[in-house]
């Protein structure tokens, strides 16, 4: 599953073809309601500053390994105060 907003690039015909072909199911906020998004922005804060950033000159296959290790540390691992200091999972 791919979620994003309606923005013009991702509500195109040639997106959604791409999409389709991948075997991926579409997903997307309510058009006009940034709160739909919130959570997903914010992680991809998060992620950006504490992983992507972070890899620069690194092989296809080492970004792989550190986005999949990100994403389990994120939700496993990584406290956050607004669930009361416990991981999201």
């Amino acid at each position: 599953m791919l979620h994003s907003d309606q923005g013009y690039q991702y509500t195109s015909i040639k997106y959604h073809q791409q999409v389709e072909q991948l075997g991926i199911i579409g997903s997307y906020s309510r058009k006009g309601n940034c709160h739909d998004n919130a959570c997903i922005e914010s992680f991809f804060s998060h992620f950006k500053s504490e992983c992507l950033y972070l890899l620069a000159d690194n092989s296809e296959d080492e970004v792989i390994q550190a986005v999949e290790e990100y994403i389990y540390f994120y939700n496993y691992q990584r406290f956050q105060k607004r669930l009361n200091h416990l991981a999201p999972i």
